[in-house]
């Protein structure tokens, strides 16, 4: 019998707690995520139109270092996550329909412990800039879904593997 999920970062007396991975196997971790951004019909034919420019300059390759960036400094943001050797962080920016992007982010190491919130993270900073390159245009810029699409590596292996939808890609 499968023994039941419990939460992880907490102690024997429910206090906060970072998870000790000393115990674990170094082996190769990777996670997948995304996040959409949605804009209003004529932002997005706007945006199109510009080659995804705006007037703060290239939207996603701006969007592509912050998220990087983010990747790179997530123990910094996340109070238990340990801070991690990056090994490769790649990000895939596409049109999704008419009037959304959906930015995926792609992150490996070789460590102790995986790297989902690493690409959770990327992903959600990616479009958090998305939104700042855009405002001046629309406030009405919908963020999300952020979601986990796939990990391997560790105990459980979860969804779908890098490379992404065209991972590296640009819009």
């Amino acid at each position: 019998m499968k023994s039941k999920a419990s939460l992880t970062h907490v102690d024997r007396d429910g206090r906060p707690a970072m998870v000790d991975v000393s115990d674990k196997t170094v082996t190769a971790r990777e996670a997948v995520a995304q996040c959409r951004v949605r804009f209003p019909a004529a932002v997005a034919a706007q945006l199109r139109a510009s080659g995804l420019k705006s007037k703060k300059g290239a939207v996603i390759d701006t969007a592509i270092i912050a998220g990087t960036m983010a990747v790179k400094r997530t123990h910094e943001l996340i109070p238990f996550c340990h801070p991690l050797p990056i090994d490769g962080c790649r990000f895939s920016v596409d049109w999704d329909g008419d009037n959304a992007l959906m930015i995926e982010c792609a992150v490996k190491t070789t460590h102790r412990t995986g790297v989902e919130m690493e690409a959770l993270t990327g992903a959600t900073v990616a479009a958090l800039t998305v939104y700042d390159m855009c405002k001046a245009l629309s406030h009405a810029i919908v963020l999300g879904p952020a979601k986990l699409l796939g990990k391997r590596g560790g105990k459980r292996d979860f969804g779908k593997r890098d490379p992404g939808r065209g991972a590296g890609k640009g819009a």
